[in-house]
């Protein structure tokens, strides 16, 4: 029996985690163990543990980490707790391997908590590219201090075997995100509106604007640009707003939302909708906007547009249905007007199939064992 360890610190996280979690629970050979940290344990962004316990799994460990002050020394501060709250619960759950996914910093204390505490790292959508914020290096340093990996796409495997990883531990395995939108029946608007406590607008628009930490500003003059194009937008059209994360900034950012939504009948802010009402809501809006990686990953499977603002995402693989523009005034607007008659009902998602939590769980059933994992050489690229 293998003990795997999964740490979530934010909402968007835990969506993609999920379905891993719930196969690794389900698999004979395989105990999980859920560690629990970030924004998770925050009331300011929804306190959105309660749906991890809602759901049904069982938290281990509770990592809380101050995340109130977004300053660097204040994200510093937080990292640290973090750091020595991982070591303490993985010292303590003795997990045969530690699961992360993505570029949060986080992610980062995390699998430098399993480095000191001798855990083996699988790590799931690495080699991704997001030229626009500093996760990009979160990212790859994740990638060497991992064990195993887990990649969303043939181009992603191929940028974690360039940095020097063992190609035999790579495995391309798709988004677990779209598993959940495979196995989660369509909601009917009735039902979703009853959700929300709201109703649905003639046209709407899911909105997620998260701070730009390469930006000198954290993306503060984005956001504005932003909302200033929707303002050009008619009443009908409903904005549904979740809030950005706990990167540097958000403070700022959650400050000009507020001012600007208190005054307008149109729009719809949530500190965090929910797995359920998220996926819900993107099977109902017209379009995706922001600069968001769920614009990228899990709506083209809606078959709806993106409109991915500025370079947060820059160089992520991307479908068809992502229009990519600057973050401008008239650009968004003109990203929103060509949103309107852009058709997607062929497009294809290229994070994968549906299935990548079968096959991340079918590699964590023959782990190797813990000494083995943790020996790591450099495997040269030939030229």
């Amino acid at each position: 029996m293998s003990r795997i360890a999964v740490v979530t610190a934010g909402r968007a996280e835990y969506g993609l985690l999920s379905p891993v979690m719930r196969a690794i629970a389900a698999a004979p050979g395989l105990e999980l163990l859920t560690l629990v940290t970030g924004t998770h344990l925050e009331p300011a962004f929804g306190e959105t543990v309660q749906a991890i316990t809602a759901d049904g799994f069982h938290v281990d460990a509770r990592i809380p980490m101050a995340l109130g002050d977004d300053s660097p020394a204040g994200i510093a501060a937080s990292m640290g707790l973090a750091l020595s709250g991982l070591v303490e619960a993985l010292v303590r759950l003795k997990p045969d391997l530690m699961l992360v996914l993505g570029d949060r910093f986080e992610s980062l204390s995390a699998v430098q908590a399993a480095m000191l505490a001798g855990v083996p790292v699988g790590h799931i959508a690495g080699g991704d590219i997001t030229e626009g914020a500093f996760d990009d290096g979160i990212r790859h340093a994740i990638t060497k201090l991992s064990h195993l990996h887990f990649a969303t796409n043939a181009q992603s495997a191929d940028r974690i075997r360039q940095m020097g990883e063992d190609p035999a531990r790579v495995h391309v395995t798709g988004s677990p995100g779209l598993d959940v939108i495979r196995l989660s029946p369509a909601m009917d608007r009735t039902a979703l509106e009853a959700l929300l406590g709201a109703p649905l607008g003639d046209r709407n628009l899911l909105v997620t604007f998260h701070p730009v930490t390469l930006a000198q500003d954290n993306g503060l003059s984005q956001f504005q640009a932003l909302l200033a194009a929707l303002d050009t937008l008619p009443a009908r059209t409903v904005k549904w707003f979740t809030r950005p994360n706990a990167d540097p900034g958000h403070a700022a950012l959650n400050a000009t939302l507020d001012a600007w939504a208190g005054t307008r009948s149109d729009v719809r802010v949530h500190a965090s909708l929910g797995q359920t009402r998220y996926l819900g809501l993107m099977g109902h809006v017209d379009a995706v906007v922001g600069n968001s990686s769920s614009g990228l990953y899990e709506a083209p499977s809606f078959r709806i547009p993106t409109i991915d603002i500025g370079d947060r995402q820059g160089g992520r693989l991307a479908a068809a249905s992502v229009i990519r523009c600057a973050p401008t005034l008239s650009g968004i607007v003109s990203a929103l007007a060509e949103a309107e008659t852009l058709d997607c009902s062929k497009v294809i998602n290229p994070y994968g199939d549906g299935h990548a939590s079968e096959r991340i769980v079918s590699v964590l059933n023959t782990l190797a064992d813990r000494r083995s994992l943790l020996a790591k050489a450099f495997h040269e690229v030939s030229a």
